[in-house]
């Protein structure tokens, strides 16, 4: 991993800390972004060494999902290329879904749409009390890849969130079951240092199978059928032709990420301030 750019892999006493380093993109989940947390989850999942593993962010963002400017910017429109695409996307989430030890989120700030994914796909989650959870691309016309959140906090809540767009913070998190811990910010480093001290503690035989018998429950439930049956879905919703997909995307080219986004908030801003 030395040669890595994006991802920052650091192993200390048995836990492996895996942090996203791209904060000029709030740690978006680009190609390379993807393919090298990748490699590192690899490198950790195959170290004896390593008992738990902890995935983090910077202090403004976990993750704020996928790069969508770089979407853009390869031109993907047709279900065909998006099936494609989404099967990289999926793949790296089951990977920390499937990983063969426990792994911890550490969570901070922006934790949107495919970062929400990956963060849903830990074990665990401790967040800072500023934390932000949500699928806010349902309203650009965009949807959720891996569809792990009914799963986890159940029907209606996830219908809500993904009707809407909308986000959560830490505390309302919590309720639904979504994170474990909330914590200040300048303790959150110190919380899940212990948290994966105590897990370590278990035999690393005995922490595979524990968390290989909770997947398989999962599985047994549905989960994955869920998963493979919404990839399809999720290729044909993003070609999906629709005047505000359109209209997003030819802000992204023609003024910036961040303005197509200012366009799609306001939106929605109307009827949040009534």
């Amino acid at each position: 991993m030395n040669d890595a750019e994006f991802i920052h892999l650091d192993i200390r006493e048995s836990i492996a800390w895996i942090r996203i380093e791209q904060p000029e993109k709030l740690n978006a989940l680009s190609v390379e972004v993807m393919r090298e947390l990748s490699d590192a989850l690899d490198v950790v999942d195959q170290d004896d060494e390593v008992r738990v593993v902890v995935v983090q962010g910077d202090d403004r963002a976990f993750s704020v999902g996928y790069d969508i400017a770089q979407e853009v910017a390869m031109g993907v429109a047709t279900a065909e290329q998006w099936y494609g695409g989404l099967e990289a996307n999926i793949a790296l989430t089951m990977k920390v879904w499937g990983l063969n030890k426990p792994v911890i989120g550490a969570v901070s700030g922006w934790c949107l749409a495919g970062g929400c994914e990956l963060a849903m796909a830990c074990d665990l989650i401790v967040c800072t009390d500023d934390a932000q959870f949500g699928e806010p691309e349902i309203r650009f016309g965009s949807g959720p890849v891996t569809l792990l959140m009914p799963f986890l906090i159940g029907q209606k809540a996830t219908n809500e969130l993904l009707y809407t767009g909308d986000t959560i913070d830490a505390h309302r998190a919590k309720e639904l079951g979504l994170v474990n811990h909330v914590v200040a910010w300048e303790d959150l480093d110190g919380n899940v240092e212990r948290l994966a001290r105590k897990i370590a503690l278990t035999p690393l035989p005995i922490l595979r199978y524990t968390k290989r018998a909770l997947t398989r429950a999962y599985t047994a439930m549905g989960l994955q059928t869920a998963v493979d049956d919404n990839h399809a879905i999720a290729a044909v919703l993003n070609s999906a032709v629709t005047p505000e997909r359109a209209e997003f995307t030819e802000i992204v080219a023609s003024k910036g990420l961040k303005a197509a986004l200012a366009w799609r908030d306001a939106r929605f801003a109307q009827v949040d301030a009534r």
